[in-house]
């Protein structure tokens, strides 16, 4: 398949929603934000971050899901109070233990078998366009010695998202922060990818794009099994090695 390559790299969408509600948690942890206090309404947050209403959307989503705000139809968005907020699933996840890591994968290659599948069979023009934007976005970042980390969480998003049903998206933001391997379980400096993270990405990413273009359901629910595979065999194979707690 043939990858149009640019020479730089455009900012990766969920990178500006991860910088606007990592800046409202700030503002919410430190107080500027007290329960029940309205907080800036879209429009003023698309201004103030130059960013499109979709990115903001996000980001107050992201908020939403950690408990930390409220929307109420036609008033606005709320800050809540952080002590009322009730315990949710995965919120004992430690991406530094390596057990955790296999739990995940396991978990989240059922989700994402299906989700590739779906996405093959439900795929509007516009989601493969999405599909499509990411899947080059990983090969600049490869291209180009830049961290594949977004891009790679970018590209499963799509495919999420391409699957008409809402819920496969959620449980990818839900884990986001253990969705992508690691490279400090393998003895590499915080943030990095596992060494042989990269060796053959754009390939398998490549094998569920073709499948997901051609509206394969079987192929591409296989080709993310292979994809997905790899990463759950590296770490269960650094797991009998006792390469970390567990």
């Amino acid at each position: 398949m043939k990858q149009n390559v640019g020479a730089a790299i455009p900012p990766v969408r969920e990178s500006m929603v991860d910088r606007i509600s990592d800046a409202l948690r700030r503002e919410l942890q430190a107080g500027r934000f007290q329960p029940g206090d309205r907080l800036p309404s879209e429009n003023e947050l698309t201004r103030l971050h130059s960013v499109s209403r979709a990115v903001v959307r996000e980001a107050i989503a992201a908020l939403r899901a950690d408990g930390l705000v409220e929307a109420r139809k036609g008033a606005g968005v709320f800050a809540l109070d952080p002590a009322q907020r009730e315990s949710r699933p995965f919120d004992d996840l430690t991406t530094a233990r390596i057990s955790s890591v296999i739990e995940l994968l396991e978990l989240r290659t059922a989700c994402e078998i299906e989700s590739a599948a779906l996405a093959a069979a439900r795929r509007s023009p516009s989601q493969l366009e999405a599909i499509l934007d990411a899947h080059h976005a990983v090969e600049r970042c490869l291209r180009n010695g830049q961290p594949t980390r977004d891009a790679d969480f970018e590209f499963h998003l799509a495919i999420a998202k391409a699957t008409q049903n809402r819920r496969f998206p959620d449980f990818l933001q839900l884990i986001r922060s253990g969705i992508i391997p690691r490279g400090e379980l393998q003895g590499g400096q915080p943030g990095e990818r596992p060494r042989d993270y990269n060796l053959h990405l754009q390939e398998e990413h490549s094998r569920i794009v073709d499948a997901i273009l051609e509206g394969d359901g079987a192929a591409a629910s296989q080709r993310m099994r292979e994809h997905l595979r790899g990463s759950l065999e590296r770490y269960q194979e650094l797991l009998r090695a006792g390469g970390s707690a567990n």
